[in-house]
């Protein structure tokens, strides 16, 4: 199969990345963030996620931080910014807040569905029907994710028709798109080729994105062989931000500037300016303390630097 003409990134570094950094990170330091992930060129970054301060107080300030980027000039036609709502409170909260777009977040693998939200597959989707009917009626577009689709840090390799059934669900639901996620990046080329098979099965793959942490450094190519399954759409993370609490050792996403890299590299568009891409994660590894996780931006800092 021929590799996609154009793909589209879905930055998760505000949410996904940020959500699990120990120290604080001020709204002014988020907005700022995503404005400079919007002038790059990204034309879908989510914003944060409406879950309990208790559980995760990095998004505590989840309605300033919308609000405030909801009434940027880039927003509408060119950018668009979906929060997590993984319940009907959270759902009613970002509503409240102007939310045009959410995302909720399910499992393949009973036992991380158990530790991450506390609930079976089977209860978490009762719970996301009723946030995907109640944005159906507002008109709200709602994105699934399943977790642990390739492996489990608790059960070890997940069946692909498990991912398969649990992807086709949330479709079946409401969902426009389904982003598989390998939580634990301990997925390969070849691991995650039969897991896509199987979800392809059930799902068109023009509805399927590829979300994979780089654990094991296979996130790149991860991306490659979804590439060559037709996958055209992908989540990343400005400078590699991101992790997981319930995937012991798991690093985080894979960096969004060593996907813009590869897709350069393979003439594919993606309307990204990686200059700007690596600025804008400079800007928050910074003010994390600490150097930017992707090797490209490393690269390109470096050379930079000698010139």
């Amino acid at each position: 199969m021929a590799l996609p003409k154009r793909v589209k990134l879905v930055e998760v570094g505000p949410r996904d990345g940020l959500q699990n950094e120990q120290q604080m990170v001020p709204a002014a330091i988020k907005i700022e963030l995503i404005e400079r992930l919007a002038g790059a060129g990204l034309s879908t970054i989510e914003a944060t996620s409406f879950v309990s301060p208790r559980w995760v107080p990095q998004m505590a300030d989840n309605a300033e931080v919308l609000r405030a980027v909801l009434a940027s000039p880039l927003h509408g036609a060119q950018v668009s910014y979906p929060v997590l709502t993984p319940n009907l409170k959270g759902f009613d909260a970002a509503v409240e807040a102007g939310a045009q777009e959410v995302a909720i977040f399910g499992a393949a693998s009973e036992a991380f569905s158990q530790k991450n939200i506390n609930c079976s597959i089977a209860e978490s989707l009762k719970r996301f029907a009723a946030v995907v009917d109640a944005a159906s009626a507002l008109d709200i577009r709602v994105r699934g994710y399943v977790s642990c689709v390739v492996a489990c840090p608790y059960e070890g390799a997940v069946d692909p028709q498990r991912a398969a059934w649990v992807a086709r669900q949330l479709v079946d639901m409401g969902c426009y798109e389904v982003s598989l996620g390998d939580t634990i990046g301990a997925g390969t080329p070849a691991s995650v080729k039969r897991m896509i098979e199987a979800c392809a099965v059930v799902v068109p793959i023009k509805r399927l994105a590829g979300h994979y942490h780089d654990t094991y450094g296979m996130a790149i190519a991860n991306i490659y062989a979804s590439l060559e399954m037709g996958m055209a759409v992908f989540d990343s993370s400005i400078a590699g931000l991101g992790g997981c609490p319930y995937a012991p050792g798991a690093s985080g996403n894979v960096a969004t500037e060593d996907v813009v890299y590869l897709l350069n590299g393979l003439a594919i568009e993606s309307g990204v300016d990686l200059d700007k891409l690596v600025a804008a994660g400079q800007f928050i590894s910074r003010h994390l303390g600490r150097a930017p996780a992707s090797k490209a931006a490393r690269a390109l800092l470096s050379r930079q630097r000698v010139a």
